[in-house]
């Protein structure tokens, strides 16, 4: 059986998420934007409690506010990144968008990336699989994570709405047409679990497109 937590960090409020396997514990932390010790903390004294542990640091997409804690990953866990070969060139230049965005330097830890994956790779966490899904159009390589019943989408698909595209890499007819025809053909009982805001369906979701 699988279980995730949600944690809400940086003053994003992006969702990272903790998702494990009930029997061997293992467990993948997916975009892991904790930005400071308070929320380090936070992550580290779940895993504890929980008795988890850490096999893989997944990435949905490569925006500052979902990468602040790779490098405390990194280090605690000794867990690189795992995203689509895409994204190597936004994960360079996050620190530089983030200066943009708060107008102060914000230091990033960019470990370098474990592995890329593409559209229809499989990992395994666990006794379980997650089926990577290459979702363009919030970025050029935007992936969401199918493990059961469970999608963590990052920012492709939101509660009633969708990420933004007026970034670097960004594409509104791509991501109109990833939503409709990469998760919208999904089962109805699917959650989704988005990069920032509550949790939807994709039976929700078929209502608004």
């Amino acid at each position: 059986m699988l279980q995730y937590k949600r944690f809400t960090f940086n003053p994003v409020e992006e969702n990272t998420y903790v998702l494990w396997d009930t029997d061997s514990r293992d467990a993948a932390v997916i975009d892991c934007g904790a930005i400071d010790s308070y929320e380090y903390g936070q992550l580290e004294r779940f895993i504890q409690e929980e008795k988890l542990h850490p096999t893989l640091s997944l990435l949905t997409h490569m925006h500052f506010d979902h990468i602040f804690g790779l490098g405390w990953l990194n280090k605690k866990y000794n867990l690189r990144p795992i995203c689509h070969e895409l994204e190597q060139k936004n994960y360079d230049m996050q620190e530089k968008m983030a200066i943009e965005m708060f107008g102060v330097r914000i230091p990033i830890e960019r470990p370098a990336v474990m592995r890329y994956v593409k559209d229809g790779d499989e990992l395994t966490l666990g006794n379980h699989t997650l089926k990577v899904i290459h979702t363009p159009g919030h970025t050029a390589g935007g992936v969401c994570y199918l493990a059961d019943s469970l999608l963590f989408c990052g920012d492709t698909l939101f509660a009633g709405s969708c990420g933004r595209t007026d970034l670097p890499g960004g594409n509104m007819q791509q991501e109109v047409e990833s939503i409709r025809e990469k998760l919208l053909t999904l089962p109805d009982e699917i959650r989704v679990l988005p990069g920032h805001g509550p949790e939807t369906s994709i039976a929700r979701e078929k209502l608004y497109w």
